[in-house]
């Protein structure tokens, strides 16, 4: 949609049109009423970037994060901003909110304004980068993966929940649970995966009892926690495949009264910055966030500049940081 098709449906010159859009003086109410009518109408989106620039010059780039709320992605943020500004672009961040919908129109929205480049943690494999293609607007994909080959970067989930599964069988569990995310986010599959491998490599049978699917949030931790804790056989060990539902299957735990770790261990998979100072301390699977974040900027800098280079993926190794929450009184300790 553009300013003269606004301008044809409110039967007034474009140059009326921009002048109700930028709020300057001199426009018949009336006049400016039908503007703001067609505008409505016809959904048109004025593209304030590229007002006074050209799209080769935009010096912006857009973040479209999955839940900002997640301190994952608070560090990861600020990786890619420090870096992008090294490169002389300004940042703007969107947060998705595991919306698929929320998403479809931030990328609608950064598609119209031309932005230099976009770095994008998909909200679902649904997710449609479309229109930011139609644009020619360079695309790089952080931590989930897109449909589409894209520039990405992320951490090898898969081996990190395999790690951190392990470390809870070589630590005495022998039915160990996995909550992950939803079947639509390729972490929650990956990191399902790498906890069943540790399973199958244990030769203890895959109990679909023992996994299940939340929402990445703490309510869905709460409540699949809650779930396996009231089997008649309940789980001895839990890997939790983020780290705000750890905080619900800590809350699940606290209130059945289960004590941890000594009836039951735990791992979460993305450090938190209270990990060691709660009673117990918290084993997690440590992310390099900041470093992740930095590396996607300089991915997205480096295809703006390089429209025709072959894709690139970067894969960081995530650790697995021991701490009181995953070894019972009296186990070994676990090289």
């Amino acid at each position: 949609m553009t300013m003269r098709e606004v301008a044809a449906a409110a039967g007034v010159s474009t140059a009326t049109v921009s002048r109700v859009i930028n709020q300057s003086a001199g426009v018949d109410d009336v006049l400016a009423r039908r503007v703001r009518k067609a505008v409505d109408d016809l959904g048109y989106r004025p593209n304030l970037i590229a007002r006074g620039l050209r799209v080769q010059t935009t010096s912006v780039l857009a973040l479209v994060f999955a839940d900002v709320e997640n301190p994952f992605f608070t560090s990861v943020c600020r990786g890619a901003e420090d870096t992008a500004r090294r490169h002389g672009y300004s940042v703007i961040l969107c947060n998705a909110d595991e919306d698929i919908e929320k998403e479809t129109e931030y990328v609608n929205v950064l598609a119209s304004q031309s932005v230099a480049g976009v770095i994008i943690s998909p909200a679902s494999d649904l997710t449609d980068i479309g229109p930011l293609l139609r644009q020619d607007i360079a695309i790089v994909a952080l931590d989930r993966r897109l449909a589409l080959q894209t520039d990405s970067v992320h951490s090898n989930s898969r081996a990190g929940a395999r790690n951190a599964t392990r470390h809870l069988l070589d630590s005495g569990a022998r039915r160990v649970g996995c909550i992950t995310g939803p079947r639509s986010v390729s972490t929650a599959e990956e990191r399902l995966g790498g906890y069943r491998d540790a399973v199958a490599a244990a030769s203890l049978p895959d109990d679909p009892e023992l996994f299940e699917y939340a929402n990445f949030r703490e309510d869905g931790g709460y409540r699949a926690a809650k779930r396996m804790l009231e089997l008649p056989e309940p789980p001895d060990a839990l890997f939790v495949a983020n780290n705000r539902m750890l905080v619900g299957a800590f809350g699940a735990c606290m209130e059945a009264g289960v004590q941890i770790p000594d009836e039951l261990s735990i791992v979460g998979f993305d450090d938190l910055a209270w990990a060691d100072f709660s009673q117990p301390s918290i084993t997690t699977v440590r992310q390099a966030t900041y470093e992740i974040g930095a590396a996607a900027a300089q991915l997205l800098v480096d295809r703006i500049r390089n429209r025709d280079a072959p894709p690139r993926e970067i894969i960081f190794e995530p650790e697995l940081v021991v701490r009181g929450s995953s070894v019972k009184t009296g186990s070994r300790t676990p090289v």
